[in-house]
């Protein structure tokens, strides 16, 4: 069993993420998730920071914590450093006194204590009304940093932040051997992390500046196999059951008569996402959730994230309804 420490401040949406890569995966207190087995495709997760092999659970102070950890079998040695985590904030346990006292334990069984460089390291993670004690097994260095909208080669104006492109990516089924369609690409941002973690990516837009531009970002920092093209999302040159998926950022618009008219676009785009491909993601400032079902796509799940005051982003995860 792995002990998962969650990003962000949607625990439902990280641990649905993190259920794309590791099995099942529970939220059992704040900004932590239990998991029974890790993929290899962990480092690839966007709102996961580290998974750490459980020793136990206990209430959240210091000395049950160093009762869990005195009372647990260990099964290595070497160096060791003790980690420990107020997490966001919710105990306020005092972490120094944790580490000295978890340490000290440790110290007793023979570890030795490297602060810099150590065979193994212990996480204690206070976190609500729960300590989850774990040895770090896995952590990720995704690297978003670099990949901000506005340091990419193309850059346009209300570019999604690459690490929910990549969360989207992975929702979606990226992955080494699938290829992922977004037949309204903009930018490319969320194929862009969708080639990263290994997937083939076709890029769509109906304008030929997007096009051109998620070209030149492709160019810039893709390796994998990519084609872009300039297309209508209504009537795609794609073949019947062609993809493993579709994922696509669907136009915003809060006028009476763009709603209108965007209805129809993302109604017909998902008409055609459900011909070519058996899972798709839907992104946009309404929840895309009954057209979908019109379309022919039954809802796995959904998720509101707030942005700002005027605009909440609603994904909806969408499998193909049996034929």
């Amino acid at each position: 069993m792995y002990v998962l420490e969650l990003a962000g401040a949607d625990d439902p949406f990280a641990a649905y993420e993190a259920g794309t890569v590791a099995s099942d995966v529970e939220v059992f207190a704040p900004g932590l998730a239990r998991a029974r087995g890790l993929g290899d495709r962990f480092a690839g997760l966007a709102y996961t920071h580290r998974a750490s092999r459980l020793v136990g659970t206990c209430d959240p102070a210091v000395s049950d914590a160093v009762a869990l950890l005195s009372a647990a079998g260990i099964d290595r040695s070497g160096t060791v450093a003790v980690r420990a985590v107020d997490v966001r904030g919710t105990t306020g346990v005092d972490t120094q006194r944790a580490e000295r006292e978890l340490g000290s334990v440790l110290v007793e069984r023979g570890f030795g204590v490297d602060l810099d460089d150590p065979d193994h390291e212990l996480r204690a993670l206070f976190a609500g009304e729960t300590c989850a004690l774990g040895w770090l097994a896995a952590t990720v260095d995704r690297g978003f940093g670099d990949r901000q909208p506005g340091e990419r080669p193309f850059f346009q104006p209300g570019s999604m932040d690459p690490k929910l492109a990549r969360a989207l990516a992975n929702i979606a089924g990226a992955r080494p051997g699938a290829t992922v369609l977004d037949p309204m690409c903009g930018t490319g941002g969320i194929l862009l992390e969708a080639g990263l973690v290994g997937a083939d990516v076709l890029g769509m837009d109906a304008q030929a500046k997007m096009t051109a531009g998620a070209r030149e970002n492709f160019r810039e920092l893709l390796d994998g196999d990519w084609s872009v093209f300039r297309g209508d999302a209504a009537s795609l040159p794609v073949a019947d059951d062609a993809l493993d998926a579709v994922v696509f950022d669907a136009p915003y618009g809060r006028q009476s008569k763009i709603r209108g008219e965007l209805g129809t676009l993302v109604g017909d785009a998902l008409a055609e996402a459900s011909r070519v491909a058996p899972r798709c993601v839907v992104v946009g400032d309404r929840p895309w959730a009954r057209p979908a079902g019109a379309a022919g796509w039954q809802t796995e799940a959904a998720f509101s994230r707030r942005v700002h005051r005027s605009l909440t982003r609603y994904i909806v995860v969408l499998r193909q309804r049996e034929r």
